[in-house]
């Protein structure tokens, strides 16, 4: 079949077994699992080559790899580093132990295969159990940080147990690189991304368009995690240390942003071709150890997960939720698995029962925590808590960060109060960071960036771009997609205040005006005229104008329209002038 051809294939399995899947709340990645088992070898052999498909879609992982990175921020890791090291650390180690126990003497497999086994298997789904996680409504409590902490703990040490499985690899049939070629490639991954990486960001965003950023986001990953692979070390690991070092670059909402649809599709791919690879021969020929393995496995994780969790003085619901919730195998067991195998560590056969008691046990977590919650009335816990490390996100967004938005940004620095600020003027960022304010390089005009920046847990966002139509579609987008959320913006002049009263927005702030104002009144003194008779004309004139804007606003004239009227209010302004003029006298 061509390319086209299995892609159509691939396109459509994803459409249609996805939804289903997320519907019954079994989750996305079940359902491109049970995808790419329908059109595989296996039953219908639309695409027959999964193991071709596999490797390339481990670029998906890669990607995934790189996100994670963007999102470790040291101060956002040193926070949580209690719950990191004793949750997530006490839980991967038990669970690698546990297991690795149960393989040696009652399978009587090698130290080194359970090794691996035991930590591939102790690693959870970070996308299936936060999913989870956010539909039930507990991310946020106390319960559901442990959670996210022992997840975190398992995204970072996917990249040590990748290079165990290398060390422990003796039939590879590669020639590995001498030791200081890694060593060196590391460095350099370290330099470029410290001294190189912003100021190529930087040139690029000046001088080129969206499609060369995106196109400037893919290079840095890929071009990262292929020098990593050459040196004999794992893409993974490159693209992971790719993304922790722009972890605090102005570009990092950026480029989460531009990876984020190759890594959704990629990852997706991913899991297809994982299906496709599942081998259900192994099923048939033996159920009651497969099954009984996936069962066991659920069973495992989730009793370590729940005494952790009690230990850590959670409640005994709470905790065998949780323990549910992240009792599942997760896709890096999948990669382990198949470098494990691909490196001569483990036989097919065992890399294949492996896989697929993960596959199963990934289906059998959504319906066991959906009767969980049934069980104990406990669906709709009530318990958020907005203190939470992990989501301690500012509140307060500014899109635009010249002069205008500046006023703001320093007053609520000088209060202590955390904002994020949006520019697309690549230098005048960095300049701005150099005194410590939190600005990102991004077009706020689009949904995904205003979306990783933050708009969803925001209360307020400063609409303060310089550009009249950026300012308007920006306050549109809020308005229609998070109208929870106040939006304050910036009016050019009295036009683009109506059009801002007609998008639902009366908290609009004409730039000129009060500065207009006040120039005004410190002219009228200079000519003459007391501090109270020029405040008095300076009332006058603001009451009035405020009048005429708001009937304008209120009958939503058209240009024209608003000529007429600001004609008639001139005379009637005047008439007011003269009035005051008389009473004086």
């Amino acid at each position: 079949m061509s390319v086209l051809g299995s892609a159509v294939i691939f396109l459509a399995a994803t459409v249609i077994a996805v939804p289903i899947f997320k519907k019954f709340k079994l989750g996305a990645i079940l359902g491109y699992l049970v995808a790419g088992l329908v059109i595989g070898p296996q039953v219908m052999n639309w695409v027959n080559d999964p193991v071709t498909i596999l490797h390339f879609a481990e670029l998906g992982v890669v990607l995934l790899l790189f996100v994670i990175g963007l999102e470790l921020q040291p101060e956002k890791l040193w926070r949580m580093r209690n719950q990191i090291l004793f949750t997530g650390g006490g839980q991967l180690l038990i669970s690698a132990l546990v297991i690795a126990l149960i393989l040696h003497f009652m399978m009587a497999f090698s130290w080194s295969i359970s090794l691996v086994i035991g930590l591939a298997l102790a690693l959870s789904s970070t996308a299936f159990a936060v999913q989870l996680m956010t539909e039930h409504r507990i991310l946020k409590s106390p319960p559901g940080q442990q959670g996210f902490s022992i997840l975190l703990m398992q995204d970072l040490a996917v990249i040590p147990i990748l290079l165990l499985v290398e060390n422990l690899s003796t039939s590879s049939g590669q020639s590995t690189p001498p030791w200081w070629i890694s060593v060196l490639a590391i460095v350099a991954v370290l330099a470029v991304g410290r001294y190189l990486t912003n100021p190529f960001l930087r040139l690029v965003s000046k001088y080129g368009s969206e499609e060369v950023m995106t196109a400037a986001a893919l290079l840095i990953v890929i071009a990262t995690a292929v020098g990593m692979q050459e040196a004999g070390l794992s893409m993974g690991m490159g693209a992971f240390v790719a993304g922790i070092l722009l972890a605090n670059s102005s570009f990092r909402h950026q480029l989460e942003t531009e990876i984020e649809p190759f890594k959704g599709l990629l990852l997706g791919l991913f899991f297809i071709a994982i299906g496709m690879n599942l081998d259900l021969s192994l099923l048939v020929s033996k159920p009651l150890f497969i099954l009984s393995a996936s069962v066991i496995l659920v069973l495992v994780k989730t009793g370590i997960i729940f005494a952790i969790l009690k230990m850590a003085k959670q409640r005994k619901t709470d905790a065998i939720r949780v323990g549910l919730m992240l009792s599942q195998g997760g896709e890096f067991a999948f990669v382990v698995m198949a470098q494990a195998s691909g490196n001569g560590l483990l036989p097919l056969q065992i890399s294949s029962e492996v896989t697929l008691i993960v596959g199963i046990s990934m289906a059998l977590t959504a319906p066991l925590v959906i009767l969980h919650s049934l069980w104990f009335n406990s669906r709709d816990c009530p318990a958020v808590y907005d203190s939470s490390p992990d989501l301690n996100e500012p509140e307060v967004l500014i899109a635009g960060f010249g002069r205008f938005g500046q006023v703001s940004g320093r007053i609520l620095a000088a209060n202590n109060i955390l904002f994020t600020a949006l520019d697309k003027d690549a230098e005048h960022i960095e300049f701005v960071r150099q005194f410590g304010n939190k600005v990102f390089f991004g077009d706020a005009c689009r949904l995904d960036l205003l979306v990783a920046a933050g708009i969803e847990h925001a209360k307020v966002i400063l609409v303060a771009v310089d550009d009249e139509d950026d300012a308007l579609k920006i306050s549109e987008l809020v308005r229609k997609h998070f109208p929870d959320v106040k939006v304050i913006a910036r009016a050019r002049n009295r036009y683009t205040a109506v059009k801002l009263y007609n998008l639902g927005i009366k908290t609009n702030v004409r730039e000129v005006f009060a500065g207009g104002l006040e120039a005004a009144n410190m002219m009228l003194q200079a000519y003459g005229l007391s501090e109270t008779e020029a405040n008095g004309l300076i009332d006058i004139f603001a009451a009035h104008d405020k009048s005429l804007l708001e009937t304008t606003m209120m009958q939503n004239m058209d240009f024209n329209q608003l000529i007429a009227v600001s004609k008639k209010g001139r005379q009637e302004l005047q008439n007011l002038f003269e009035e005051d003029k008389q009473n004086i006298d």
